[in-house]
């Protein structure tokens, strides 16, 4: 009998998990419909996937769809956090600091306690911990849906590298803040001493695991005899360790995830080969597409079911709560950019700024990307159910909720708007000495010459005999004068037979060449007028050449 209870158990958990699978399954169908759908519109993906999971969440028969709260965490942002680490340039987020430090930090802590004292004030029962816990959830705007718009329409680089920039810290700093917020609900007391000093202590040794755990798979990386497929498993395995081993010390996980994240990307020339670097990250684009797509969908799943769990509370006052406190973030955040613009003017006086007359568009643009997204999510579904004494946790249904309209209204509202913001605002950077696409010619220009350098200097021997490199030298000489416009350039005539012993010698002065355009690139990203993005558009186009030269060589043997 007790075997047969064993398996007829085993049997239902089996079948919970394999109707679950499938549900999963549909979802991602459903994603990638809805995706293709918003790129067909013209409309934000994230905005068109949060309102068709909210209808699709009336469908009659639909299983509702839970998550674990204790494994939202774990399951989503540390991915999520590492591979915009990755895509995050260094060099912008450095060139952009006090400003993105002054949003990432300061609004935060400020949208924090505003928030609770409104909820507070607004909401009977509500207490200060429950509203920090609130502030911290919904304080932190997501950098996906902001990104998915800005790239959409033309607006100066440093508005994007502020935006992702703030991402990285302000997820670290809101997700402190509700920590110690739960804390305080589960202690009835909260000392602002201690307070002060464990949240500096949290975000510096948050910070220094994440650098000593990248140090280790830096090492691992170079060191050991890994392979593309190996180097990108650990890479999904990194995030993971961090955050893990950060929290287990009860550290910021996700600032270890970040600066750790950083850590690597910005090294990764180093212990990378270029095959790792090509399949690693379209393997990593396509898993935080699959993530963020399915986050989004997931906050409007939820929401129906976080209505029937208000209890005591009507839906129609829960409105109204979440009416008031969204238009309250809102304001408040663009408060904030003005405010953060015109202490730039006046520090400037003192210090030298990225920008000293930031004016009122950018910061306009830059208050009206305030969207929540999955952060506040992972935020609130994490809330435990109950306290540590047993008791249930207060309010939390409401929390829910508020969360979730909050992301919906500005979501929907701002996201579908910011295009028309920008485009009205029409804002210009003054600092753009350069049009991109005149940067884009004089940095291939200055790889073409650099490589055509090394050819003529370091093998001139092999050059005389062998018509390969000749056809490589004609190509960099066409493209020189291409890119100098200068009119008539003759053809390169190549020979039509390639003795076998010239690829070997080809192979491995090509390699030399491409290296050296590698050094070159990294030497103009350290200078303030080239964009760094198209610094990483031509080192991904020199991993793309080596590829293709190696599938040649492999090709010839």
């Amino acid at each position: 009998m007790d075997k047969f209870f064993i398996f007829a158990t085993n049997t239902k958990a089996t079948r919970v998990m394999h109707n679950t699978f499938i549900v999963y399954i549909i979802l991602v169908l459903v994603i990638l419909f809805l995706v293709m759908l918003a790129q067909k519109i013209k409309v934000s993906y994230p905005i068109l996937l949060v309102v068709a999971g909210l209808v699709i969440s009336f469908i009659p028969g639909l299983p509702p769809i839970e998550i674990d709260p204790e494994l939202i965490f774990v399951i989503f942002l540390p991915p999520l956090l590492y591979e915009a680490a990755w895509k995050t340039s260094w060099k912008e987020l450095w060139k952009w600091r006090r400003v993105i430090a002054s949003f990432a930090f300061l609004i935060v802590l400020l949208t924090s306690g505003v928030v609770a004292v409104a909820s507070n004030w607004l909401i009977p029962g509500f207490t200060l911990a429950l509203g920090f816990l609130l502030g911290g959830i919904i304080s932190p705007p997501d950098a996906v849906s902001a990104s998915s718009i800005l790239q959409s329409v033309k607006v100066p680089k440093r508005l994007i590298s502020i935006v992702e920039g703030e991402s990285l810290l302000n997820d670290a700093a809101s997700l402190i803040v509700f920590r110690f917020a739960l804390v305080a609900m589960n202690k009835g007391t909260f000392a602002f001493g201690d307070a002060v000093l464990n949240f500096f202590v949290v975000i510096i040794m948050g910070i220094l695991t994440g650098i000593v755990i990248a140090l280790v798979f830096f090492a691992i990386h170079r060191y050991l005899p890994t392979t593309p497929h190996i180097n990108i498993v650990l890479s999904f395995v990194a995030p993971y360790a961090m955050y893990i081993v950060a929290e287990e010390f009860h550290f910021s996980g996700v600032l270890a995830v970040v600066s750790g994240g950083l850590f690597l990307s910005v090294r990764s020339h180093l212990f990378l080969d270029h095959r790792s670097r090509i399949q690693g990250w379209n393997v990593w684009e396509t898993i935080s597409f699959v993530l963020n797509g399915l986050v989004f969908m997931l906050i409007g799943l939820e929401l129906p079911v976080v209505i029937k769990d208000l209890g005591d509370v009507s839906l129609r006052t829960a409105i109204w709560y979440s009416a008031i406190i969204s238009v309250l973030v809102i304001i408040l955040r663009i408060a904030c950019t003005f405010g953060a613009s015109a202490f730039t003017v006046w520090v400037s006086r003192y210090i030298t700024t990225a920008d000293n007359r930031p004016g009122w568009r950018g910061p306009l643009i830059l208050g009206w990307t305030g969207m929540r997204g999955v952060v506040s999510l992972a935020a609130a579904l994490s809330i435990p159910v109950y306290l540590d004494n047993g008791s249930r946790f207060p309010e939390r249904s409401l929390i829910l909720f508020i969360t979730f309209s909050v992301i919906l209204v500005t979501l929907v509202l701002q996201g579908l708007t910011l295009p028309t913001v920008i485009r009205w605002v029409n804002y210009k950077d003054p600092l753009d000495t350069m049009p991109e696409e005149e940067q884009d010619a004089a940095v291939k220009k200055k790889m073409s010459q650099a490589a055509l350098r090394v050819l003529k200097e370091q093998h001139a021997d092999k050059l005389q005999s062998n018509s390969l490199l000749q056809s490589l030298q004609h190509r960099l000489e066409a493209e020189i004068d291409l890119l100098s416009a200068v009119p008539g350039t003759p053809g390169s005539e190549t020979d039509s037979t390639h003795p076998e012993h010239f690829i070997p010698h080809y192979r491995q002065v090509y390699i030399e060449l491409l290296n050296e355009q590698r050094q070159l690139l990294f030497k103009l990203n350290h200078k303030a007028e080239v964009d760094e993005s198209i610094i990483r558009k031509y080192l991904s186009l020199l991993d793309i050449e080596e590829e293709k030269l190696f599938v040649q060589y492999d090709h010839a043997h």
